[in-house]
């Protein structure tokens, strides 16, 4: 493979530092050019493109190396990851504007973003908009869920635009395409999976792992099954007294990935919607199986990550990671939340980051985040913007746990301008610069109080930090010689 000084494939964009050393950066919107449209060019008549099929081949894929230099590793050890099925990068081989990255647990932890419309709502710039903020706040992935009109108008103007990769549950949109549940055939969802994969999309969630011996395992919950993908099949089961289509077209939906390069993200249809119904018997008889089809896919060189529950106790999270990673052979663990408290609607992207955080810290590879508005209506572009946010918080304060090239350097760099009085520099290094600066303008608009020696909490005459530098002073002098063994005074004086 030729490669530019820089050690970049040619024809790549070669990803620079993002907030911190070792982060990559993303700030396009739309990219500025198709890169990966050569790279797919080459291997059109390979008979499997997927990422896997090429790492096991021993390939390094130009996809491989930009993903190694966002995370700071090496490309040879980004394609053993992806041979062993520990590490996935999603990247249909239709989505020619994708900036390639790296899923798993040796990578970064990644965060995804929900968009989409709704039968009550249905506005392609709506949604625009709202990619717009994934990309600007830094979501890594993001799905589109839109259950409403127009989703494939919608979709294929996300794919057009979006760099990162692209998500979708299939299903959503086979249903809005019969007049009834029970018209719906695995003839149709397959159809829908191809459609989708043919627009470019990335990943897809699909809920082969509910079976229709689960069923009964649900009858002391709370809340029943709280996944829409989990209850429409299971609804469908009961209704034709057959087994799950997906689970049964199985190895189908393996063709189809095979041909474009689609991760699949096997969904957890029997997750726990309430702290009472975490950890039971049928969300573990789905993980099994989920663990089933993991191998299953494997064996066919397709993709795959599997997803996580929704709601459990907080004590209960690192039991519920080391069980995935078991049972899933290491697969990437992609989870929503988890919520760690059912009492808090409207700030469940603070109750979601907190049990977030520790699933990360614990082994999740990617974050599926939630917003202020889950469980109480369709989230609209602030509720976005502050759903990112809080997934970002939590995903890099497990980067830091796990010691992640890069993470640490952030939060040491901030510090420091901090402790400067540095504001525009502390602006710029914020998860979010217009958020923090607007704070800090409220009291203390003008441009002269970007140098001042304290905010408008403290004020001049009680600002630790500024306090502090009199004590580094007084040290820096008697390192020299200067002083004796007096204590130190304020700058002041």
């Amino acid at each position: 493979m030729a490669t530019t000084e820089r050690g970049i494939p040619e024809g790549a964009t070669c990803i620079g530092p993002d907030q911190g050393p070792g982060y990559g950066s993303l700030d396009v919107f739309p990219p500025a050019e198709p890169i990966r449209a050569e790279w797919v060019g080459r291997r059109r008549n390979d008979p499997v493109r997927t990422q896997m099929h090429y790492a096991r081949r021993g390939d390094v894929t130009e996809e491989m190396w930009v993903a190694a230099r966002r995370e700071g590793l090496e490309p040879t050890f980004v394609r053993d990851e992806v041979a062993r099925g520990r590490m996935i990068i999603p990247a249909n081989v239709a989505h020619r504007n994708l900036v390639p990255l790296a899923i798993g647990i040796h990578a970064r932890c990644k965060i995804n973003a929900n968009i989409g419309n709704s039968a009550v709502t249905s506005d392609v710039e709506g949604e625009l908009e709202k990619l717009r903020r994934c990309i600007k706040y830094k979501a890594d992935t993001v799905m589109d869920l839109s259950t409403g009109g127009g989703i494939d108008e919608i979709r294929a103007a996300i794919v057009e635009r979006s760099p990162v990769p692209i998500g979708t549950v299939p299903i959503y949109q086979a249903i809005q395409e019969v007049p009834r549940l029970e018209d719906l055939t695995a003839d149709l969802l397959l159809s829908n999976i191809r459609r989708q994969a043919e627009q470019g999309v990335d990943y897809m969630t699909v809920h082969c792992g509910v079976r229709r011996e689960h069923l009964p395992l649900v009858e002391s919950r709370i809340t029943g099954i709280v996944s829409r993908g989990g209850s429409l099949m299971a609804q469908w089961m009961l209704t034709h007294g057959r087994e799950n289509p997906l689970y049964e077209s199985y190895d189908e939906i393996l063709e189809i990935c095979r041909e474009y390069d689609v991760s699949l993200s096997l969904g957890d249809g029997l997750r726990p919607g309430c702290l009472h119904d975490a950890s039971d018997e049928a969300q573990f008889a789905e993980l099994e199986v989920l663990g089933e089809l993991t191998r299953r896919a494997w064996e066919r060189d397709v993709q795959v990550m599997v997803e996580g529950p929704g709601h459990v106790p907080l004590d209960q999270i690192p039991m519920n990671v080391r069980r995935q990673i078991e049972v899933c052979d290491e697969a990437p663990f992609y989870v929503l939340g988890p919520i760690v408290t059912d009492v808090a609607p409207g700030y469940d992207h603070i109750t979601s980051a907190i049990g977030a955080s520790v699933a990360a810290q614990h082994g999740a590879a990617m974050l599926c985040y939630v917003t202020p508005k889950e469980h109480l209506g369709l989230p609209n572009a602030d509720d976005v913007h502050q759903g990112i946010i809080a997934y970002r918080i939590a995903a890099h304060a497990a980067d830091v746990a796990r010691g992640r090239p890069g993470a640490r350097e952030w939060d040491d760099a901030i510090s420091r301008a901090r402790y400067a009085f540095d504001w525009n520099e502390q602006f710029a290094l914020s998860m979010d610069p217009d958020t923090a600066r607007a704070m800090h303008d409220e009291e203390l608009p003008h441009e002269a109080f970007k140098t001042a020696e304290f905010c408008s909490m403290c004020g001049p005459k009680f600002c630790s930090m500024r306090i502090s530098q009199a004590v580094d002073d007084y040290n820096a002098a008697r390192k020299a010689g200067g002083i004796g063994g007096t204590g130190p005074t304020t700058r002041e004086e």
